[in-house]
C-alpha cells in the first residue's frame, strides 16, 4: 500500500500544496474553511505529516516538552498507584498538541539530581523543541529557568508560587483554596482542625498551609502547632501523619489533607481507629482526582484545575505569545460529598 503524501491531500482538497502546507505548518493567511478542508482531507486519507521534513522545513520543532518530577512518578507506578497529576497533565495537553500538529513528550526529572542543569541542556538540545511545561518542583527552580532563558526555549510553569515573574505563570489560588476548604468546616461547627501539608519541596504546600492559617485566624481561631503535620503528598507520609494525630489526647474533629492520596490514608487510619466519617471525624481533600469520588464515603474536596491549567500552557506555547507578567489564573471548584458534617 503506497504511503499518503501531502500531494494526495491537496488534490483531495482541492487545494494547493503551498496550502496544504499552510495548514500543517500553521501558516499565515488560513482561514476556516481552508483549514477545515484541509483537514478533513487529512483525516479521510489518514495523512500523517512528516515531521523531520517539517523541521527542516522551517524553524519550528512541532514539539512541546512536560518536565514531571521523577521519583514521586516513578515511585507510584512502580506501586501500581499511576500518577493522576500526569495522567491530568496529559489529559490538558495532549489534544491540544495534537489539534495544532504538535507532539507532546513527557520527561522525568530528579530535582535532587546533582547534574540536573545539563540533564535539561541535553534534553533541550537533542530534542530542540517549541516550548516546555513546567510542572513542581521544577517550575520554581531558578536554575532552569535560567538554563531555558540562556537557550531561548520558551516556557510555561504550571503552579510556580514564589515571585520569580519569568515565563508563562498558570496558576490556581492555592492559598484561597485551603481557607474555602476551612471556612466550610468552620461553619459546620468544627474548632479543632488538622492540617497535613504536603512537601517542603513544592512552593503550594506552604501557600496551602497559609490559607489555612489564614481562614482559622480569620475566624478567631489558634492553630496548635500539633495539628499540622508536615510531609510528602503521598499515602505512605498520610499514614504517618494520620496516627500522629489520631493518638492525640484532643485530636482533631476534622482533617484537610494537601493530596487525595493522604486524604485517603487518614480515611484508612479512622477506619482502623473506629472513627466513622464523617460522625467522628469530618475529611477534606486536595485535588479531587477520581479515587476520592469512590471511596466511602466520598470525600469533600477542592478541585484543582490541572488538565485546564496544562491546557492554557500548552496553546500559550504553541501560539508563540510572548509572555508579558501576567499570571494566569484559573478557578477551583470546592466539591461537598459525604466526608464532611457537623462535630459529633
Amino acid at each position: 500500500m503506497k504511503s499518503v503524501t501531502i500531494r494526495h491531500v491537496a488534490e483531495e482538497a482541492g487545494v494547493s500544496l503551498q496550502s496544504v502546507s499552510r495548514v500543517i505548518n500553521n501558516g499565515p493567511n488560513v482561514t476556516d474553511a481552508l483549514r477545515d478542508r484541509v483537514r478533513a482531507a487529512i483525516d479521510k486519507l489518514g495523512y500523517v505529516p512528516n515531521m523531520a521534513a517539517r523541521r527542516m522545513g522551517g524553524s519550528k520543532s512541532y514539539l512541546l516538552i512536560a518536565f514531571n518530577d521523577r521519583e514521586p512518578t516513578l515511585e507510584k507506578w512502580r506501586a501500581g498507584r499511576g500518577s493522576d497529576w500526569v495522567a491530568q497533565m496529559l489529559l490538558g495537553a495532549m489534544p491540544r498538541c495534537e489539534a495544532d500538529g504538535y507532539h507532546l513528550l513527557l520527561e522525568l526529572l530528579d530535582g535532587h539530581q546533582a547534574r540536573l542543569h545539563q540533564r535539561v541542556d541535553a534534553i533541550v538540545s537533542s530534542l530542540r523543541p517549541d516550548g516546555v511545561i513546567l510542572t513542581p518542583p521544577h517550575s520554581q527552580d531558578a536554575a532552569i529557568l535560567d538554563r531555558l532563558d540562556a537557550r531561548r526555549v520558551p516556557y510555561a510553569r504550571l503552579s510556580a508560587g514564589g515571585g520569580d515573574a519569568r515565563g508563562h505563570r498558570i496558576e490556581m489560588d492555592e492559598n484561597e483554596a485551603a481557607a474555602v476548604a476551612t471556612r466550610h468546616l468552620i461553619g459546620l461547627g468544627h474548632r479543632r482542625i488538622g492540617f497535613l501539608a504536603g512537601s517542603a519541596d513544592y512552593a503550594v504546600s506552604g501557600v496551602r498551609l497559609a490559607g489555612f492559617r489564614r481562614a482559622m485566624t480569620e475566624a478567631g481561631l489558634t492553630v496548635a502547632p500539633e495539628l499540622v503535620q508536615e510531609g510528602e503528598f503521598s499515602f505512605e507520609s498520610g499514614l504517618a501523619a494520620a496516627d500522629a494525630l489520631l493518638a492525640l489526647k484532643d485530636r482533631p474533629t476534622a482533617v484537610i489533607a494537601s493530596s487525595d492520596e493522604q486524604a485517603l490514608a487518614m480515611l484508612h487510619r479512622a477506619g482502623d481507629a473506629g472513627l466513622a466519617v464523617p460522625d467522628a471525624l469530618s475529611l477534606v481533600s486536595f485535588d479531587d482526582t477520581p479515587p476520592v469520588s469512590f471511596s466511602l464515603p466520598a470525600l469533600t474536596a477542592i478541585r484543582h484545575p490541572t488538565a485546564a491549567m496544562a491546557e492554557r500552557a500548552a496553546a500559550l506555547l504553541i501560539e508563540g505569545a510572548a509572555p508579558d507578567g501576567t499570571v494566569h489564573v484559573l478557578p477551583f471548584e470546592f466539591v461537598v460529598r459525604g466526608s464532611t458534617a457537623r462535630p459529633g
